[in-house]
């Protein structure tokens, strides 16, 4: 599994540094309401690069599946955040360049589909381990995100000299010491189980993507939207007053239920094709 060519985990690393990068720039600038409903163009990017890459073809109801999966989170998030409105107010550059972000993420899932499936011939049947492509692909993430420092700390308002005062800041809040520890209740405790729950939680959906395909896994993973706004509406320590559900989020739950049992009625059917990833990746 070590000896596999390094150049598609290279593109891996690059491609999840830019997302996260343009991610940043934009997500800074656009409201947390409208993020969501920006974010559903990550399936369509799937859609359309499984079907370049990959040679898949998607039945009807698999189509409208994933249309109805997307209406659904759009109508639970935006039935009670007046999200159109901040969509409106921050222009037509923040958006494209957050669609665009989804479109380096896409691009990626696929790619790490396509490891898969090379890696399967290269094996002769034998599969590479999960640990390996993550491993692999956030190391060279990493690398490209040190390369983008200069442009990332211009994007959080910090100049470049300044930033190892920034990073040090930081470091102290994370440990929760110092006159820097204001405003940091709950480190590290706070900081170390998002880590872990985060890790778990991309494990889990790079095991599903392994097993179905990167359409799948964000499909399923849509399902955390609702998810995440009921959590919100809990007593759980450290948010403060708890969130009421909004209008249409039953409604909303229940379109996106619908749409990922509708794609699931009829098995995706993969050609031969399949089974041989694009010459590009081999080296």
């Amino acid at each position: 599994m070590l000896s596999l060519p390094k150049t598609p985990f290279l593109a891996v690393g690059l491609l999840e540094a830019l997302g996260a990068a343009s991610g940043m720039a934009a997500g800074a600038v656009l409201s947390g309401a409208s993020i969501p409903i920006l974010s559903q163009t990550f399936l369509v990017w799937q859609l359309i690069l499984s079907v370049i890459f990959l040679r898949r073809r998607y039945k009807s109801n698999q189509l409208l599946g994933c249309l109805l999966v997307a209406i659904g989170v759009i109508i639970t998030v935006a039935s009670g955040s007046g999200a159109s409105v901040s969509l409106k107010g921050s222009g037509i550059f923040w958006p494209l360049l957050m669609i665009t972000s989804f479109l380096f993420q896409a691009a990626d899932t696929v790619l790490k589909e396509i490891i898969f499936l090379d890696a399967a011939k290269k094996l002769k049947g034998g599969t590479v381990d999960l640990f390996v492509v993550n491993s692999f692909g956030s190391a060279y993430q990493a690398f490209f995100i040190c390369l983008l420092l200069p442009l990332l700390s211009k994007l959080w308002g910090v100049p470049f000299h300044l930033l190892p005062t920034y990073i040090r800041d930081g470091a102290a809040c994370f440990l929760n010491i110092g006159s820097l520890s204001a405003g940091c209740e709950g480190a590290p405790l706070l900081p170390l189980l998002f880590v872990i729950v985060n890790m778990a939680f991309n494990i889990s959906l790079l095991h599903l993507l392994k097993m179905s395909s990167a359409v799948v896994s964000c499909l399923a993973s849509t399902f955390s939207v609702p998810l995440s706004i009921y959590a919100f509406t809990l007593p759980l320590p450290y948010i403060g007053v708890a969130s009421s559900l909004p209008a249409g989020f039953v409604a909303g739950a229940a379109v996106l239920v619908a749409g990922l049992f509708l794609y699931c009625l009829t098995p995706l059917q993969s050609p031969p094709e399949q089974s041989q990833p694009p010459q590009l990746l081999q080296g």
